[in-house]
């Protein structure tokens, strides 16, 4: 399963292996024309593959449970408790997970991790399959397959760096959510097809048995061409020294702050989108699927545009986490369902934006033998916060209409982009100037103090490399 993403993590090679010889990346002129070029590395173009089996099994479980719910209860706080329940895990235990990581090989540690979420699916699928699904089944299988992730999670994100290094790190974060967006397209529809053809439960049995590609892929990496840093040792007070090392940053604290806001009450999709297409526009399970769909078109563009981007700015986070929830707004007073439906693109690209920006960001700023606490943070408020949100947003939908739920996570997602967008402006001393390079406007962050003349090609090229951590990441 996946999320949209440690160099301590390779296992130590056996007595009869070579050193470990992590596999040089391609050379930086790459890095904006090839949109591909981490696929070059045999170990992470395995693990891609792996990833684009499982995440289309993970897709069609997500929608199978949403819809089995809300056909058992009716309710859309019920799905709503149902996601909580399957992010509750990383809210509680998010951050000794990222403990965990930092001191375990990273690759036997997602074997474990993703079989145990391969018999979870399987367990569902037995139960609904024999017709004895009760609700209490499906909040249980959620919760286990969230304790997994509490592992799982921070451990995939950092792991990629062991597979592709430093250079490459913006292109495979990209990628891998472009192998989610991508599984998003496929699995929605063919979830659509088999509930409303022979039933949830094969939706279920699909995503158990998609576990088995990444699972080979892991068995099939060549363990020596991992990019191999010496793990961290058990030690007390590591959960602290990882908070206090994130406190102290603000490259890192602020973009973790916003996307804490965003996924906990603006990516509420299970609980929006099923009841739009249920209690608005009385479509049923293709609208539910539809809608997944389209949004995935847009995820997978917005993921391919950073792909091929070379930069992780903050600046692209936080407008991009604007114009997502403007575009909420909007979307949640949308008169027909296809109107509606298109929205789902444009939210898709502005969402997944925010969600690469701001993981690839955090990772790029973060000391390798500090990434899986970091990335377990990260994890943790952006997927933890659901346990809170969820609730709240489906109530909010079941009492006062999905339109009014809608608009509610779009306006707290502007609100906190706004908010943090003027935080880190005055943490970097910067202000906001607009100039005009070759009669097109451009808005830039520039120092305090700064002149006129400062404004011109010269600090466009030369200025970035002045500026504080901050500064450069904004």
């Amino acid at each position: 399963m996946s999320s949209g993403p440690g160099a301590d993590s390779a296992p130590a090679p056996a007595a009869h292996d070579s050193p470990p010889t992590p596999v040089p990346a391609p050379e930086g002129r790459a890095r904006k024309s090839e949109m591909f070029s981490s696929l070059k590395v045999r170990n992470y173009r395995l693990f891609f593959l792996g990833q684009v089996v499982s995440n289309t099994g993970t897709w069609m479980q997500r929608i199978a449970q949403d819809w089995l719910v809300l056909s058992l209860t009716g309710s859309s706080t019920a799905v709503g408790i149902t996601t909580a329940l399957q992010f509750l895990p990383m809210l509680l235990f998010g951050l000794y997970g990222g403990v965990l990581v930092d001191r375990l090989p990273k690759r036997p540690t997602l074997l474990v991790t993703q079989t145990l979420m391969a018999l979870t699916g399987l367990a569902l699928a037995v139960l609904t399959l024999s017709g004895d699904v009760e609700v209490w089944h499906v909040y249980l299988a959620a919760f286990a397959v969230g304790l997994a992730t509490v592992v799982d999670n921070p451990a995939r994100q950092s792991f990629v760096p062991d597979m592709v290094g430093p250079e490459l790190l913006q292109n495979a974060v990209s990628l891998n959510s472009a192998n989610f967006q991508s599984a998003r397209l496929v699995g929605p529809a063919v979830a659509g097809l088999m509930i409303t053809g022979v039933g949830t439960g094969w939706a279920f049995l699909a995503n158990g048995l998609s576990f088995v590609a990444p699972i080979a892929a892991l068995l099939l990496m060549r363990t020596r061409e991992l990019n191999a840093v010496e793990r961290a040792p058990r030690a007390k007070g590591q959960l602290r020294e990882g908070l206090h090392y994130v406190a102290g940053r603000p490259e890192l604290i602020w973009p973790i702050v916003l996307i804490g806001f965003i996924g906990t009450f603006g990516f509420n999709f299970p609980v929006f989108l099923s009841a739009y297409a249920d209690d608005v526009f009385h479509a049923g399970a293709g609208a539910y699927s539809l809608f997944n769909t389209l949004m995935a078109v847009g995820s997978l563009t917005g993921a391919l545009l950073a792909a091929r981007r070379g930069t992780a700015k903050l600046r692209i986070l936080v407008a991009a986490a604007v114009a997502f929830g403007a575009l909420e707004i909007v979307a949640s007073m949308a008169p027909s369902l296809w109107l509606f439906a298109l929205l789902m693109i444009p939210i898709g690209i502005a969402g997944l934006t925010v969600n690469v920006t701001a993981n690839t960001s955090v990772q790029m700023a973060t000391d390798p033998a500090m990434r899986g606490r970091v990335m377990a943070l990260f994890m943790m408020v952006f997927m933890g916060g659901s346990p809170l949100g969820a609730p709240i947003v489906g109530w909010i939908t079941d009492t006062y209409g999905p339109r009014v739920g809608l608009a509610f996570g779009g306006v707290v997602a502007t609100t906190a982009a706004l908010t943090i967008g003027l935080v880190l402006t005055r943490v970097g001393g910067l202000k906001v100037s607009v100039v005009w390079n070759s009669g097109h406007p451009r808005v830039l962050l520039l120092k305090q103090g700064q002149g006129e003349q400062q404004q011109g090609e010269q600090q466009q090229e030369e200025g970035e490399g002045r500026r504080e951590a901050v500064t450069s990441a904004a």
